[in-house]
């Protein structure tokens, strides 16, 4: 049999993950930039960023109170007004009508508990993530108990 040349392309692991940081850039949020890619059967579905919900001033526009005041991270929630990357993914994939269950999620950095579960009822299958943002125990056995498999994506060699 003969060899097969090498595939200079991509995995798709890295496509999507990549696709999921390119997404990242149309946030409108002043403190963090997420991205979020929905795929199934290598096909994008939906994507989602970081911000302010539609029809409401950007976060970079002062649209968030808390965004544009000088609070700690992770402190004032229920102050802010954005909606996170996972949320906005599904959120899209409804709004337009797409059927998300079976699929895949790619983000940028860990999904939180709210996100979670989201992704659980939104019938994602899976979640491949990026860096860690307190990715809670909590989240972790969440999904495990619903049947979500989740990995961490190791940055490519290279």
């Amino acid at each position: 049999m003969a060899k097969k040349a090498h595939d200079p392309r991509p995995s798709w692991d890295d496509y999507f993950m990549e696709t999921a940081k390119v997404v990242a850039k149309r946030s409108n949020c002043l403190r963090r930039q997420v991205g979020a890619v929905v795929m199934k059967d290598n096909h994008i579905l939906s994507t989602g960023y970081n911000g302010t919900p539609r029809g409401v001033q950007n976060c970079f526009d002062g649209g968030c109170p808390r965004c544009a005041g000088r609070v700690k991270s992770g402190t004032h929630l229920e102050e802010c007004l954005c909606t996170h990357a996972e949320q906005n993914a599904i959120c899209q994939a409804a709004y337009y009508g797409t059927a998300i269950s079976g699929a895949t999620i790619y983000i940028t950095i860990s999904p939180c508990l709210t996100c979670a579960k989201l992704i659980i009822n939104a019938g994602i299958k899976e979640v491949v993530y990026g860096g860690d943002y307190a990715f809670l125990e909590t989240v972790k056995a969440m999904f495990r108990a619903a049947g979500v498999k989740h990995r961490k994506m190791e940055e490519p060699k290279g």
